[in-house]
């Protein structure tokens, strides 16, 4: 029974402070106010999670164990490289519209350290990329698609569909459109950055 309030009690905590750092991001958000929304006490927390760090990458780890596995089974399933890409674009876009913070976490935890990247890989379902480099490669030769090297088109593919989360500010002033308007053309980019990237490798 102590087991199963605890479970309750950590995951009441990490919903919580998912719902705060999505409206508020990692500096915005305060260990009382994600207290409060779990209905717990500030001593509860900190017994929980010492500081908002802590909280930050466990709350982190749990979106990543679910965005990695899609992306994995897209990489390595059996379909066709212009499948993978709209499968990819496609999941990968929806999944950070409902979990914004990611990217900008990563980037900020990768500039501050640089091994973090282990402990992301510490997940078995780490996507991994050589079945669609393979792929790629076999295409080209087979003459299916233009000379591309594998690993450019996947950051191509990455960059095409991260870069506007992280540079949401600087897009939204540049393009003067309000958030009701981004999501929209965040919503527009499941399918425009995969014909954007079709196009470009199409003979």
């Amino acid at each position: 029974m102590k087991n199963k309030k605890n479970d309750t009690t950590e995951s009441l905590i990490l919903e919580a402070a998912k719902s705060i750092f999505q409206t508020k991001g990692m500096d915005g958000a305060r260990m009382q106010e994600i207290a409060d929304k779990a209905g717990i006490n500030k001593a509860m927390l900190h017994y929980y999670y010492r500081n908002k760090q802590l909280l930050f990458e466990a709350v982190f780890k749990n979106a990543f164990s679910l965005l990695a596995p899609q992306l994995n089974t897209i990489l390595n399933d059996d379909s066709s490289i212009e499948e993978k890409i709209r499968n990819f674009s496609s999941n990968y876009i929806t999944f950070i519209t409902e979990h914004p913070y990611l990217p900008n976490f990563v980037i900020q935890e990768l500039n501050k350290n640089p091994a973090f990247i282990l402990k992301m890989k510490e997940n078995k379902a780490f996507p991994n990329i050589e079945k669609f480099k393979k792929q790629v490669d076999f295409e080209v030769q087979n003459g299916s698609i233009k000379q591309i090297d594998a690993t450019q088109l996947f950051i191509n593919i990455l960059s095409l569909n991260v870069f506007p989360f992280i540079a949401k500010p600087l897009i939204m002033g540049l393009i003067e459109v309000d958030d009701v308007a981004f999501k929209a053309i965040i919503e527009e980019r499941k399918t425009a950055v995969a014909n954007f990237i079709i196009n470009s490798i199409k003979l």
